[in-house]
């Protein structure tokens, strides 16, 4: 009964990244093919470009269904599959978490960027609407709002307003710093080409304190993965020493009070360390 149920689990886990690679290498195929026919299909995207961007959307988080599936067939129980469902949410919650950090850190670099081409233009001897102009060209730091900033340094708007409400965007903190150094070049006649380069070194300080940090943290962050995964370690060890633990664990009452203990000090552990790093990088 073990050996039916291993070469079925290996089945059900080779089906589904043959499936995986097959779907994303068509659809790859598909995309190049009708793209290189100039979109004669349409006047819109392909419809093989839209099967491929839904088939990337889908995210990492579905392998633990593949994972609960394999689990639910070397275990005869439903309970793993069940397990592999409920977690989906969660780790698209933590893969949508990870890609706004990243697209906050894009934005951060692109304020810096844009701080320092501005800088430049102004040394060149521009006027700072015209400076702005150009510095925006070339950068992506003002984001969703560059039109209603861009206006504003076109029309003689209200180009600090503008750049406090630009801010707002996360990673875009720091144009609150070039709204403050064109308010005062503004009002006070000061120099914004020096303001602009104190405040490019200043945010290119703090992006470097912020990466330095992320590394110290990088260590806690892999050994908080490796205690987490201790449990499957001690299943695989079982099966190897010759005992069936998933057995025990999923259909028995000890095993079952066990796994439904072990999964909330399991969770209660992984919640723990991540407050603390998050309060690491919130410090």
């Amino acid at each position: 009964m073990s050996e039916v149920s291993t070469g079925a689990a290996l089945v059900c886990a080779g089906a589904a990244v043959w499936l995986s690679a097959g779907w994303r290498s068509g659809a790859r195929r598909a995309e190049l093919l009708l793209a290189g026919a100039g979109g004669a299909v349409g006047t819109g995207p392909p419809v093989w470009r839209r099967l491929a961007g839904g088939v990337r959307r889908l995210g990492n988080e579905w392998w633990s269904v593949a994972a609960g599936l394999v689990l639910a067939v070397l275990g005869a129980s439903v309970l793993p599959l069940v397990a592999g469902v409920a977690g989906v949410p969660l780790l698209r919650r933590l893969r949508l978490a990870r890609e706004a950090r990243r697209a906050r850190d894009r934005r951060g670099d692109a304020v810096i960027a844009l701080c320092g081409a501005l800088a430049g233009e102004v040394r060149a001897g521009r006027q700072p609407g015209e400076a702005l102009l150009r510095a925006a060209r070339d950068c992506e730091g003002l984001g969703e709002t560059q039109p209603a900033v861009l206006a504003a340094a076109r029309f003689g708007g209200d180009v600090p307003g503008a750049l406090a409400g630009a801010a707002r965007q996360p990673g875009a903190e720091g144009l609150l710093g070039l709204a403050a150094c064109w308010q005062v070049a503004v009002d006070r006649g000061a120099g914004l080409a020096a303001g602009l380069e104190r405040l490019e070194a200043a945010l290119r300080a703090e992006r470097d304190q912020r990466a330095d940090l992320r590394a110290q943290l990088a260590g806690a962050r892999s050994t908080t993965v490796m205690l987490a995964g201790l449990p499957a370690l001690g299943l695989l060890l079982g099966t190897a020493l010759g005992s069936d633990p998933l057995h025990v664990v999923l259909h028995t009452g000890p095993g079952l009070g066990c796994l439904a203990i072990g999964g909330l000090l399991e969770g209660a552990g992984m919640w723990w360390a991540a407050r603390i790093v998050r309060g690491a990088e919130a410090v």
